[in-house]
């Protein structure tokens, strides 16, 4: 059933980076906001404590890994969390990354990491003044290392400006992703 659930994301999301890589921008304001989730369906999400961890544990000594952590935090608890700082007393985990590159670097780690383990190409297009952040949401349960819920969000805005800033540029992502929570399994949309 993962194996199934996560290929299907995996060729949902190469369709999203296409389209994203082939004319997202709008200029110093930044792009549409394309965002693929993936849940197990079933009962709603049950929404106790939750820590906020990144998928890569050397990312929490990255200067805006704080300001990261709390925009994810801020959603959370906007839709019924209770966020914690320490894993030990939650059961469940929000894993969080955020990637920021040329259009076509975001394309091909997304590509690699779709579903964390499943491959797949994504056709990009190429623009040297873009910057693409890619940010990545995967919530599990700490008893089984489920993840019943997941997502990824990709927006591109003109190198240099405001919008592509790190901080400007999760905001509009998660906002983005946690819009309608948990949303339709397995669709991309794009969000303006």
């Amino acid at each position: 059933m993962k194996t199934a659930f996560l290929r299907g994301g995996a060729m949902l999301l190469a369709l999203a980076l296409s389209a994203c890589a082939t004319g997202g921008g709008n200029g110093s304001g930044g792009g549409d906001v394309e965002v693929a989730r993936f849940h197990l369906g079933g009962p709603s999400i049950a929404k106790t404590q939750i820590a906020i961890e990144p998928f890569d544990r050397a990312d929490v000594n990255r200067p805006d890994y704080p300001a990261v952590a709390a925009t994810i935090a801020r959603e959370l608890t906007r839709l019924g969390w209770t966020v914690v700082d320490t894993t030990g007393q939650s059961e469940q985990i929000a894993l969080i990354d955020v990637e920021q590159g040329s259009r076509e670097a975001i394309a091909t780690l997304s590509a690699a990491r779709i579903g964390r383990g499943v491959a797949a190409t994504v056709p990009a297009g190429t623009s040297a003044d873009i910057t693409a952040t890619l940010l990545e949401v995967a919530i599990r349960r700490r008893s089984d290392a489920t993840v019943f819920w997941e997502g990824r969000a990709v927006t591109e805005a003109r190198t240099g400006s405001a919008a592509a800033a790190t901080p400007a540029a999760v905001e509009r992502l998660a906002s983005a992703l946690f819009r309608d929570f948990p949303g339709e399994s397995g669709r991309t949309i794009r969000v303006r």
